[in-house]
């Protein structure tokens, strides 16, 4: 649960409040189906404002066993009826809002292989598609219903085929429904395609991602032992606050992109009270893109307070400053509210915040104003106004530069992360209680909006990579930075101020002797003196377990 506690320490608490408007986009692949296929409607028709609508599609009777709806809308059933519920015949399609919601919620109970196992078993043995002499007519009915449910499987749950027992099940299905019948063959190719290249292009991302991680913790090591190495200024490399949040913006929406909808129940993912032998997920990291984007809320954070306490002069530190409200405000004006909120937590972090004698040549008018529109209060009723503005916007535009909406993602986090809390996923008598997961559905659908707006602005790489693995300072380096900058005010301030210089110096000696020793170790080892290596090497733990001594005094202080 670190996931948790990270996003919690970034927010402050409030009443759980859910989003009231929906939209999900979502494309087909199988176009050529599509005049076969029962016609679904685009996603902002899926929730409408009384939620789950029934009556989109042809559907089971109410009386369908195990299954229990109210008013037209199902609100529980076993798990086994579910599953049923989900898998097409001659006659039937489900409505595509059960779809979305059945995946997203089932991997609750079940793995999602286990599900793509049952479904592909129900194809079969329903529709008789392991018989020789299967009624050809009967397969042109459902062959593509069939391709339409992988279809959507595919393209809104991609990552779930990173499982080969995933990939195996499909496979097998998509055989079976093809055989002899060319024009279905090509359709199930391009789905696999179509699949395999999202699957390779998420890989790649990863990738990068780890190759910037690297990148950034390289040099910080270069710049705790040889700051004057690293030239740090941002107004340097980007001198216009709207170029520089056009920049986050493409850094938001990319990963906002590669998070799939699945993360967010997985990221709060507990032990099924009726399944004695698994923790769904408990295995495996799979909300590992959901991390990265909080990660990088708070590396925007930390880079923010790090470009204002670096610089010596007071009056750089406040053009610094006034540079990052004016980014703020662009990020507000564009639609980006996690930059926003990430470039305000960096301006609030105490570090900066205490700097008193620089903030006094601030011109903090608009800054007071962006706050405002962040104010927690009321559970943060102004942003949330601010979000149902920019979501209709959204709606009504008509390029993809008035399409950008980004909210504040570690909110939307704690959002979801309630109503999960705070509803069971079972019911008493053992039914999924769907009308939670309905609520759950129409949170994650928003969002997946949100994520396929295409940045419109031109990248620039310079400003990307700066932003991206540019180092930045920890807690207690930015204290010593602020300091420095201004000297402390109070006794608690001076005595903090002197264990971190101490500290500060004790980690400068200690990584020059280390260095020192590790070539001296390099020479021994290759004249074969054993005895004198082993020395080295005690001589060096002795002086990294009075650094970590020291560094436990401290945090103790």
């Amino acid at each position: 649960m670190f996931l948790v506690f990270l996003i919690f320490s970034m927010i402050p608490s409030f009443e759980c409040r859910a989003p009231s408007h929906l939209l999900i986009i979502l494309s087909f692949v199988c176009v050529s189906l599509q005049e076969r296929m029962p016609q679904t409607p685009p996603f902002a028709a899926m929730f409408d404002s009384s939620g789950y609508n029934r009556n989109l599609y042809q559907s089971k009777e109410d009386g369908c066993g195990g299954l229990y709806y109210h008013d037209n809308n199902l609100l529980s059933g076993s798990l086994e009826a579910l599953i049923q519920h989900l898998v097409p015949n001659v006659d039937y399609y489900p409505d595509r809002t059960y779809i979305f919601t059945f995946l997203l919620s089932s991997r609750l109970f079940m793995h999602p292989y286990e599900l793509m196992a049952k479904v592909c078993h129900l194809c079969i043995e329903q529709q008789r598609l392991s018989e020789p002499g299967q009624d050809k007519n009967r397969i042109r009915k459902i062959a593509p219903k069939i391709l339409q449910l992988l279809t959507e499987w595919t393209e809104t749950f991609p990552y779930d085929f990173r499982d080969e027992r995933m990939m195996r099940n499909l496979k097998e299905l998509a055989q079976r429904i093809t055989s002899g019948d060319e024009m279905y063959r090509k359709n199930v190719q391009q789905l696999l395609q179509n699949l395999l290249r999202k699957l390779a292009t998420v890989s790649q991302y990863e990738e990068v991602l780890a190759k910037i991680n690297a990148t950034s913790t390289d040099r910080l090591t270069v710049l705790k032992t040889k700051p004057q190495s690293i030239q740090r200024d941002i107004i340097t490399v980007c001198n216009d606050p709207y170029t520089l949040a056009q920049q986050l913006t493409h850094i938001e929406l990319e990963r906002l992109n590669y998070i799939g909808p699945e993360e967010f129940v997985q990221a709060f993912v507990q032990k099924d009270p009726l399944d004695n032998d698994k923790n769904c997920y408990g295995d495996r990291k799979k909300s590992r893109n959901l991390e990265a984007y909080v990660e990088w809320f708070n590396r925007l954070s930390y880079l923010v307070a790090t470009e204002i306490c670096m610089p010596v002069k007071k009056k750089h530190r406040a053009r610094v400053i006034e540079y990052f409200i004016d980014v703020a405000r662009e990020c507000f004006n564009i639609g980006n509210f996690n930059s926003l909120m990430a470039i305000i937590s960096g301006m609030n972090m105490s570090p900066v915040s205490r700097l008193k004698k620089t903030w006094a040549k601030v011109k903090t008018a608009k800054f007071d104003i962006l706050e405002h529109q962040m104010d927690p209060s009321s559970n943060f009723y102004n942003y949330r106004t601010a979000l149902r503005g920019a979501t209709q916007r959204s709606l009504t535009a008509h390029s993809n530069r008035e399409k950008i909406v980004i909210p504040f993602f570690s909110l939307l986090i704690k959002d979801i992360y309630f109503l999960n809390e705070g509803c069971a996923n079972r019911l008493p008598n053992g039914h999924i209680n769907f009308e939670k997961f309905w609520e759950l559905a129409k949170q994650v659908s928003e969002f997946m909006t949100w994520k396929q707006v295409e940045c419109p602005f031109e990248r620039d790489r310079k400003i990307l990579q700066y932003l991206l693995t540019i180092p930045v300072f920890s807690d207690d380096a930015l204290y010593l930075a602020s300091y420095e900058s201004e000297s402390p005010e109070n006794h608690i301030e001076k005595d903090r101020w002197k264990t971190l210089r101490f500290v500060s110096k004790v980690n400068a000696s200690g990584q020059s002797l280390m260095h020192g020793m590790a070539a001296a170790s390099a020479v021994v080892v290759t004249e074969g003196h054993g005895m004198v290596y082993v020395f080295v090497h005690r001589v060096a733990f002795k002086v990294m377990k009075t650094v970590q001594s020291v560094e436990i005094t401290c945090q103790q202080r």
